[in-house]
Parts: C-alpha cells; structure tokens; sequence
C-alpha cells in the first residue's frame, strides 16, 4: 500500500472516528439528562419550577437528537466531497478555464466552501423555522434568513477572497517562510476585524441604537466609571429580531470598545441583573481575557500554516486526494475541511480554558458589587429563559460547553462568597 492510499485511509479513519464520538457523546448525553428529568436538581428546587424544567429537557432531547442527523449528514457529505474525486475534477476544470493564478485559485476556494454549505441549508432552516419555533424561539421572517445567508457569503467573498489571494501570492514572493508571512499577514487581518467589525459589519445583520436616558444607563455608566471601564457607548442590539434568546457583549478595543445588551436581555432582566451582567463583561476585560483568547487563536494559527508549509511538499498528501502536486491551494482546501476531525479532540482543553475565565468574570462581578445575588439572579433567569440543559453529560459537556452550568457557576458564587 502506498503513502497515499495510508494518508486517505487515515483521514477518512479521523473523520468517522470523529463522527461516532459525536453520537456517542449525544447518546450519554440524552441518557443523563432523562436521567434526571424526572424532577428539578436539588440545588434549584424552588429557582426552576417544574413545567419549566420538563421543557427545558424537551428542548435539550429535541436539539440532541437534531444534531446527531445533521453530523451524520454532514460528515457524508465530506466524505463524499474529500473521495469522490469531485474536488480534483473541479480544481482541474477551474483552472484549465481561469489558469492557475493566486487570484482564480482563491475563487475555487471560495466555490468550494459556498458549494458545501449548500447540503447544510436545509438542516439551518429546520432548525431556525421549526425546531426554534416549536419551542418559542424563532422571531425571524425568511427573507431575513435569506438575506443574512446572502449577506454572509458577500462579506466572505469581499474580504476572504483577496485575503486567501495575498496568501497563496507571498509563496511566490516569499519562498520557503511563506508561512511566517502568511501568519502575520492574517493576524494583522484578524486584529483589523476586531475593531472594524463593530462598526462596518454587524450593522450590516442588526440595528444597534444607543441605550436611553434614564436610571439603567446612569447605573450601567457608573459601574464603568467605577471599574475604570472605559467604553465608547452602551447600546442595544435588536436581537429579537432573529431570536428570543438573550445576551450581552463588549466589542472592540480601547476608544473604539463598546458594550452590546440584546432588547431581549433587557426585557428579561431587573436593573441590579443587567448591572451584574455588565459587571460579568468588564471581568472579562479586566482579566485580560479577549487578549488571551487571541494569543491562543494567533498559536493555533501559526501551528495550522506550517502543517499546511509541510504537507504541501508532500507527494503522498496530494496523491491521498487525487490533486496535482505543488499548488497550495488544493493542500490549504484539504487541510480546512480534515481540520475539525482533528482540533475536535482538544476542545475540551479549550472549552476548559473558556469556562476558567467564565468563573474568574463572575467572582469579578461579585466581588465589584459587593454580592452574589444580583448576578446569581440573572443566571437563573437566563437559564430559564434560554430553557439550558441544566444535567449535561460531564463528557458533553467538555466537548461541546464553552460556559458553566448554572449549578457549576452557582457553587464557584457561593465559595467565592465566603
């Protein structure tokens, strides 16, 4: 057997490994939650009233067993993608008609991702018009649906296009270390985006207007003043819109930050709530943790471009997907879609990384406003509103959970309280 077939036969191995994980984690998923469905956990009796709960299980099975077809759909679809011999039959067409530049290159690219989210629309609409609808969710219209994904797939042909384009270029202009070059260049993007998007792109999907006069933004701006929070509006995102679920966000850095509270949040929560959950966000400035999380993106970038430097010298990877050797593109297309197969399997480090700075965001909220109810009070709320899985699999949860549970955030509260 020769390198390439052992190369195909190891990624197609990572991709139904991935796959049967996935169930499996779903299916010791449901069973702990019905489990314990048939009363509210101890710690929240009387928090969560029992009709509640019983939803919020319904939902949480509903989700579930709609996830699980759609990663057995999806994971057909790239193996049909990845060993049909479709993608080097289309390089080869696309490149005969267009020639083999950085530009056209880019193109097939970017023809390749639209063309595989296609097969996913179907699952995105039964999940926002159907299965969010069953349970109360569901505000959008479909021409809004429509125009998002339309609005989406521009953004990423105007800015990913060229971008991509710049990469596969600096290999001509840059040799061998293309790929310290490219990871500059896509950081530089990256860093770029964080302060632009606030300002060019989300206004593009949601309607942001500045929050009222009155006494929540006088106390919202004092809790700014006194954590030395420096920010350049709060406003309000019409996130009813497309949803009655609820959150809140800072965005941007330094004169250009803002703070972002969904309408629905607001319609959700008391005043002393919403300054808690405020408070949560300024800990996560506070704690430096947007800087970390980009630190941690920028690492994984740089260790993704030089396995993509490495593979494209390999005759055995291309041979594995019947590509042509030497240009990048094909090796950076195969490399994206195997690139979950593997990244799946250290989530939970990063999700373990995330909920850490969940709970370091919650003891700053606590400890600025001298108590644990005002924040506690939201979580519930939120949980409740949101209808959260509040029993997930410990296992399922370190793959899939990038925050606390509520009984989780709860009890790191109440230590912190003492």
């Amino acid at each position: 057997m020769n390198p390439g077939h052992i190369a195909s036969l190891t990624a197609c191995a990572l991709i139904l490994v991935r796959w049967a994980a996935e169930l499996g984690f779903s299916s010791l998923n449901r069973r702990h939650v019905l489990a314990h469905s048939n009363a509210v956990p101890e710690p929240l009796r009387g928090v969560v009233d029992e009709p509640t709960y019983a939803r919020s299980v319904e939902y949480t099975m509903a989700k579930d067993r709609f996830s699980s077809i759609e990663t057995t759909w999806s994971t057909l679809v790239l193996l049909v993608t990845l060993f049909s011999g479709v993608l080097p039959w289309g390089y080869k067409l696309f490149t005969g008609w267009l020639g083999a530049s950085a530009g056209s290159q880019a193109a097939f690219f970017f023809v390749v991702v639209v063309a595989l989210a296609i097969p996913g629309l179907p699952f995105d609409w039964y999940s926002q018009f159907k299965l969010e609808d069953r349970f109360g969710f569901n505000t959008t219209t479909l021409k809004t649906w429509w125009l998002d994904r339309l609005k989406g797939a521009l953004l990423a042909m105007a800015l990913g296009c060229p971008l991509l384009a710049l990469v596969l270029k600096l290999v001509e202009w840059t040799g061998e270390r293309w790929w310290l070059w490219a990871w500059a260049c896509v950081l530089g993007f990256q860093l770029l985006m964080v302060v632009l998007a606030p300002v060019l792109i989300l206004p593009l999907f949601n309607k942001f207007t500045p929050l009222p006069e009155g006494p929540l933004r006088e106390r919202l701006l004092a809790l700014g003043r006194r954590t030395a929070f420096a920010a350049r509006s709060i406003q309000v995102m019409d996130g009813s819109k497309r949803s009655r679920h609820s959150n809140a966000f800072f965005t941007g850095f330094g004169r250009f930050r803002k703070i972002v509270l969904f309408d629905t949040l607001i319609g959700q929560l008391a005043e002393p709530e919403l300054e808690a959950v405020l408070a949560h966000e300024v800990g996560h400035c506070k704690k430096r943790h947007v800087p970390k999380m980009l630190a941690w993106s920028a690492a994984g970038l740089i260790v993704s471009l030089y396995a993509v430097a490495w593979l494209a010298k390999q005759d055995w990877f291309y041979d594995a997907f019947g590509f042509p050797p030497d240009d990048l593109a094909p090796a950076l297309l195969v490399f994206v879609l195997l690139y979950g197969a593997v990244t799946f399997w250290i989530s939970p480090l990063q999700n373990f990384w995330s909920r850490r700075f969940e709970y370091q965001a919650d003891a700053f909220a606590a400890a600025t406003l001298g108590e644990s109810r005002s924040l506690t009070g939201a979580l519930r709320k939120l949980n409740e509103k949101n209808l959260s899985n509040l029993t997930p699999h410990p296992l399922y949860s370190g793959f899939h959970y990038s925050h606390p549970t509520l009984m989780e955030r709860e009890r790191a509260l109440a230590r912190t309280s003492h």
